[in-house]
């Protein structure tokens, strides 16, 4: 907020240092003149709509606070001087870029866009349809709506990564305590499990007795706010005895190691495999690389902890309970509540708030049982927000993995054969460890012809954090793996990296490792072809670099690489080197084989209002806007008629989980034939064929079809009990053939494809990184909303460097965002995005997903521009400072001393 014009922190400020000032928060800013008359509040407004500045909305306010503060002094600021006063809020969304450009522009007066027309949503930069309220504090996140006699929730949590517990005298505690209604056990919740496949449900919301990792919950004391804020958390009654933990695959699956669940005596959840092409080639006639990859656990960091509240209306209501939650999937924890608490499906209502930040995180169960079982319990309504720390160590992560492969090819540089070995720690408990397992051998090899193919993986139970679904399903960590490897093929055929991948890149008719044909939308050669000329740029300017970094050393320094001067002529000078890296990705969109069903409805009301009935959860990548956009399009009707009631399961129907990358694809088709079928029904009460142009104005429907004119008087038609008049229904389920014992089948209908580039310079004595600029080229088969999709892009491109070179997530260490390092304005480069739309005959108007192929490139290609820059292939992320300087060091053969520091 703004206190006398100058940004505080809410949180850290004492309401009493206020008295007399003149404070202003984000439900103020529009409001807010700059002293030369600028409507600073308004244009910064304008500017994030246009911009695509706000997608999940949870750090906005932050964000427009700052700028505001900075624009109140100043006109017209430099995109530096934005990220530096930024630099203070995180966000995990955007990326920052577009957040930036729209501070940049808000210094001078803003023109809206204008809307689309009629039958051209489709392709327009349309500004978010629930952009208003992230903008002007009206939004409401998970924990912004309680209704009056909520009691709270304090969930005591294991301090050991494995060990039992004993329960002592609860009844005597509760009365000793006054405000507190009683306390939450295991025997409180009738199914005391729950999973994301019915068959593996194995983590209870409660522990029994025994804990399987650190932070899991085991009682939750319930109570009025003031009772527990009030409470030691010393005297609840609860002892642990500590237990041996397995720590690592190694131990997991060592002969001797303890048994993490009874059900699995060998730690081994499940396991994946693809082989393709027989016997191998002789090697005698091949050139061989191989190699590791190691990566960590990673945080979803969403700045929204999970949040909710039930409220129980017992038998005689029309629903049993009803659930506010922050989710990404509310049919799926209506069913997991109904099996949890002996309730049909139709007697839980699951109603989504604003997602502040999901990424995979909230598709598993968290704050719902708890406060479900709490209210029915205690016949109060009961809330639950995690803290930090509690969000951190309690949610799911991006699974650890060991890997490796090796990568055959002929003397010409063409790939005949890919071999990989995953294990994949998935934590103590199934989550989604066997959707990793299945999709990384699927996609093990990357986006290139091969002969032969051999990919197993593993998912390792642990006694650590469940490792579930986090943005690639995997695909990240087995993408490192085989980028590295074509770079030291490209190295020891003496290629250029991208003229190498070009030569392997799958095509149109080509077959993937599963068998599959692909006959259409395969747009990774236009896209390595859109970033050529950016590669040839950056070579020549890493060259360049590098050459005036070798004659201006004093001498010659140890191993290849020379010395730069300080351009500050300030102390010693800085060994600094330049490089690019080039990687690739490929993304089977939605489910792996599975069924992936959407189902959407849209009708026409006595108003004159389009309703869609949209059940695809917005986490921030825009399907609120996008279906709207397909929908339109598809009716034939402008998007401004559109309201939409929001994934709510009373009133809309299953569209499906937000993830893996499935809601433009699957929903989108099932919205367009939604506004398809409604089409077709006005057209019929019309008595017009096909080729008619619908308007609605002033309360009629007009249909004009060449010189013919018809038109209904809306209210004079019957609604039902909803109030609509009209109503049409859309269905899309993906096509897939099931993978047989090899592996092979059809596991998705349509992929992604992109190559991104980095360039970056690397500080041999430091081991720091800087990264200078990244391209991106993505096949989106139709972008719908460009600047929605460049969003994801950017995005998902700022996860990438966190994964690259920041994030490492260790229990009980780093469960805050201070010591749990992501990206902030200040790590992100300029970004250069290319949209390469080659259509998708079965998408939408031929759109396909970007959420998680915006992610995967990036990573492989910082360390392939930090390998092109120092010479070191490094063979674990996050590259860290020590981690680098240390591998440098090796490299040249030298010590780390004193000297180096």
């Amino acid at each position: 907020m703004l206190v006398d014009g100058e940004q505080v922190c809410a949180c850290l400020t004492p309401l009493s240092q206020l008295e007399g000032r003149a404070v202003v928060t984000v439900e103020g800013l529009a409001d807010l003149i700059a002293p030369d008359g600028r409507a600073v509040g308004r244009r910064l407004q304008q500017a994030f709509a246009s911009h695509g500045a706000a997608q999940c909305g949870i750090c906005t306010p932050g964000m427009l606070m700052a700028a505001a503060e900075l624009l109140l002094q100043t006109s017209a600021p430099d995109a530096d001087t934005v990220a530096d006063v930024l630099g203070g809020v995180l966000c995990r969304c955007t990326g920052y870029r577009q957040i930036i450009a729209a501070v940049v522009a808000a210094g001078e007066p803003q023109t809206p866009p204008q809307p689309p027309a009629p039958g051209s949503a489709v392709g327009a930069s349309l500004a978010r349809l629930d952009g208003l309220p992230k903008l002007d504090g009206s939004a409401r996140f998970g924990d912004d709506l309680v209704p009056p006699d909520t009691l709270g929730m304090m969930v005591v949590r294991s301090p050991y990564p494995h060990a039992r517990f004993t329960l002592g005298d609860l009844d005597t505690f509760v009365s000793a305590h006054p405000g507190l209604a009683g306390v939450l056990t295991a025997a409180d919740i009738p199914n005391n499990r729950f999973a994301i496949f019915a068959d593996l449900r194995d983590q209870p919301a409660l522990a029994e007795n025994e804990t399987r990792l650190l932070g899991e919950a085991v009682i939750a004391v319930v109570g009025e706010s003031s009772a527990l804020d009030a409470l030691d958390p010393a005297a609840i009654p609860v002892h642990f005895e500590a237990l041996r933990a397995v720590a690592s695959a190694d131990v997991a699956l060592a002969d001797d190691a303890p048994v993490v669940q009874a059900r699995y005596p060998q730690n081994i959840l499940c396991r994946g495999h693809v082989r393709r092409g027989g016997a191998w080639p002789e090697p005698s006639s091949l050139r061989i690389c191989e190699g590791d990859m190691r990566t960590e656990y990673v945080e979803h960091a969403y700045l929204e902890p999970e949040a909710g509240h039930a409220i129980w209306h017992g038998e005689d209501a029309e629903f049993s309970v009803t659930v506010y939650v922050s989710t990404q999937t509310p049919y799926m924890d209506r069913d997991e509540i109904a099996h949890m608490f002996d309730l049909a499906p139709e007697r839980v209502r699951i109603i989504p708030s604003v997602v502040g930040g999901g990424f995979g995180g909230k598709l598993d169960l968290s704050v719902q049982p708890l406060v479900v079982a709490a209210a029915r319990k205690f016949g109060r309504p009961v809330r639950l927000t995690y803290s930090r720390a509690a969000s951190m160590l309690a949610s799911p992560k991006r699974h650890p993995a060991r890997m490796h492969a090796t990568l055959a090819a002929d003397p010409d540089g063409r790939f005949r054969a890919y071999a990989f070995d995953g294990d994949f720690i998935t934590g103590a408990y199934a989550s989604w460890g066997p959707t990793v397992a299945s999709r990384v051998p699927i996609h093990a090899c990357g986006p290139y012809r091969f002969d032969h193919v051999r990919a197993d993986t593993r998912a390792v139970l642990t006694h650590d954090a469940v490792a579930g679904a986090f943005r690639g399903f995997g695909v990240p960590q087995s993408t490192l793996l085989v980028e590295a490897l074509i770079d030291d093929l490209a190295e020891t055929l003496g290629r250029d990296p991208l003229e190498l991948r070009l030569q392997n890149a799958l095509r149109a008719g080509d077959c993937t490792a599963t068998g599959q044909r692909l006959d259409a939308s395969v747009g990774l050669v236009a896209c390595l072809q859109a970033l050529a000329p950016a590669w040839r740029a950056a070579g020549e300017r890493v060259s360049e670099f590098n050459r005036a970094s070798m004659r201006a050393a004093d001498g010659p320094a140890p191993g290849r690489y020379g010395w730069a001067t300080d351009p500050h002529g300030r102390g010693p000078a800085r060994r600094l080197r330049r490089g690019r890296g080039i990687a690739c990705m490929w993304y089977g969109i939605g489910n792996t084989v599975i069924a992936n069903p959407s189902t959407m409805s849209v009708a026409l009301r006595a108003d004159g209002r389009i309703m869609l009935y949209n059940g695809a959860v917005d986490i921030g990548q825009g399907t609120y806007t996008v279906m709207a956009q397909i929908c339109a399009d598809a009716l034939g009707l402008p998007v401004s008629l559109f309201d939409q009631v929001w994934a709510d399961t009373a009133l809309t129907q299953d569209a499906g989980k937000s993830s893996a990358s499935r809601q433009t694809f699957v929903s989108g088709n099932a919205a367009r034939g939604a506004g398809q079928a409604l089409r077709a029904r006005l057209l019929q009460a019309l008595g017009l064929g096909e080729t008619a142009i619908l308007t609605i104005d002033d309360g009629l429907l007009t249909g004009r079809d060449g010189d013919r004119r018809e038109q209904l008087r809306l209210a004079d038609l019957p609604a039902d009990q909803r109030g609509d008049l009209f109503v049409g229904e859309g269905y899309f389920n993906p096509p897939t053939v099931p993978l047989d014992a090899e592996g092979q089948g059809v596991p998705y209908a349509t992929y992604g494809f992109a190559a991104q580039m980095a360039e970056l310079e690397v500080d041999l004595d430091l081991g720091t990184v800087r990264l200078i600029g990244i391209h991106a080229a993505h096949d989106v088969g139709r972008a719908i909303n460009p600047m929605l999709v460049e969003g994801q892009v950017i995005g998902g491109i700022a996860q990438g460097i966190g994964l690259a070179l920041m994030e490492h997530y260790q229990a009980g260490r780093t469960d805050n965002l201070h010591d749990y390092l992501i990206p902030t304005a200040g790590d992100v480069p300029p970004i250069h995005v290319h949209l390469i739309e080659d259509a998708e005959p079965l998408g939408p108007y031929g759109a396909k997903g970007v959420g998680e192929p915006a992610l995967v490139a990036t990573a492989p290609a910082i360390l392939n521009a930090i390998r092109d820059a120092c010479g070191v292939r490094m063979q674990a992320v996050p590259v860290t400072p020590d981690r680098l300087r240390a591998a440098i060091a090796a490299h040249e053969n030298r010590p780390i001393t004193d000297d180096n520091e």
